[in-house]
């Protein structure tokens, strides 16, 4: 799993460090960002749930177009930088001028760049490392990202707690920076910039079949329509409870938040670790169909109770579901685009679809905890992630062709 590309060695702690670092400032401080606009700023769940879906929306319109722009470039590396850069800008915003306006405009900058890093981690990944050793890179990219998400929950944890919630996206420069001394200190002659767009020896990066590729491919519509009803069922259920957690505690509020996401981030460290190393063994299906089934019961358990340490022993379970889904996405892409040359375009079909049922959720939720209440919602969204786990359990093909390998075929090329 250390080898490094022909073209030139590096070294793969900067691999992980670019994931540890990412998830500080790629979606890690959006959770605080609503308990804080809630408790502290005074704004309904409308108005946060409007924030949520018009920053969504706005991502998704350079979600596909960028996965395409990241197959067609080589200055991959460039492009996370600038990324970068309009993160750090972004959270100082929301830092300054913590108004509905500046924050909208804010957050939807953010949601459009941040949803490049991911894709971009991922033709790094493919294109510094070789068909065998994806599997487990993968499961390590995640629990690295994993990682970092518990390390930026305890530090804004604590800045919350000695400085004030505000003061936690002071934290989005300072991580971004680290990110890019990362970024950069993987040499750019050692990324295989044809592997990284998933094309086997001679495909060209442009042209119309770019989009037959992607469309055409029924199993990555079916897992995009899964994902989809996976990300609006999940997305809203962190914010809810940290909400419930900062109505209940308003004093501990940042601090309960962060044990939820610590909870969670400490069990998705190993589920995603396992997951790369197994999924050649056990399948990409079989996996996929535990992290999907967690989802609605984890919701149905959060109507159970008030109290604030059974909220924060649920959030547990988000660890199941979100560290298999999180690290098996890229792996199923890169699965079926085999011999494509459309990974990064795919990776970018399936974060839009995602995104859309992040952002709709938003509002969909905030509108039902205002008119109905919280145990309804929780109801609503458990019954979204059960038709998700219904529809992969019946149309979803296994894309590793054995046991003991993942497949040797092209996937959705042919």
């Amino acid at each position: 799993m250390t080898e490094a590309s022909p073209r030139r060695r590096f070294h793969p702690v900067s691999l992980d460090a670019i994931n540890f670092l990412l998830a500080d400032v790629r979606g890690a401080l959006g959770p605080f960002l609503n308990v804080f606009l809630v408790t502290q700023q005074g704004w309904s769940q409308s108005a946060v749930g409007v924030m949520t879906m018009v920053s969504g929306l706005v991502g998704l319109v350079a979600q596909t177009p960028a996965g395409a722009a990241i197959d067609a470039t080589t200055a991959k590396r460039a492009v996370m930088v600038a990324a970068l850069v309009v993160l750090a800008a972004g959270t100082g915003v929301i830092y300054a001028w913590p108004d509905f306006w500046p924050v909208l405009v804010a957050n939807s900058v953010l949601a459009a760049v941040g949803d490049v890093l991911g894709p971009a981690v991922a033709a790094l990944t493919l294109g510094l490392f070789a068909q065998q050793q994806l599997a487990a890179r993968m499961g390590r990219n995640a629990a690295w990202d994993h990682a970092g998400n518990v390390f930026i929950a305890l530090v804004a944890g604590a800045v919350g707690r000695l400085f004030g919630q505000r003061s936690v996206f002071l934290l989005g420069p300072v991580f971004a920076v680290l990110a890019i001394v990362a970024v950069l200190s993987i040499p750019g002659r050692a990324i295989d910039h044809q592997r990284a767009t998933g094309a086997d020896g001679n495909e060209a990066g442009g042209g119309p079949p770019a989009w037959r590729a992607v469309v055409g491919c029924r199993p990555l519509m079916v897992f995009s329509f899964c994902a989809l009803l996976f990300h609006f069922a999940n997305a809203p259920l962190l914010p809810l409870v940290g909400q419930k957690l900062a109505a209940a505690n308003p004093t501990w509020a940042t601090a309960l938040m962060s044990a939820c996401i610590i909870a969670a981030q400490l069990v998705m460290l190993p589920v995603a670790l396992v997951s790369g190393w197994r999924a050649d063994r056990w399948g990409r299906k079989p996996l996929l169909l535990v992290g999907f089934a967690i989802l609605p019961i984890r919701a149905v358990l959060y109507t159970l109770s008030d109290n604030s340490a059974w909220l924060v022993a649920v959030q547990l379970l988000d660890g199941v579901g979100a560290g298999i889904h999180g690290a098996l996405t890229p792996l199923v892409a890169a699965d079926l685009m085999r011999g494509t040359g459309r990974y990064n375009l795919a990776l970018g079909v399936i974060a839009t679809v995602q995104g859309m049922g992040a952002a709709v959720s938003g509002l969909a939720a905030g509108m039902l905890v205002d008119h109905f209440g919280y145990r309804l919602t929780f109801l609503a969204l458990g019954a979204a992630a059960a038709v998700a786990l219904t529809t992969l359990a019946a149309t979803f093909p296994e894309t590793a062709s054995g046991p003991e390998t993942a497949s040797d075929k092209d996937g959705c090329a042919a």
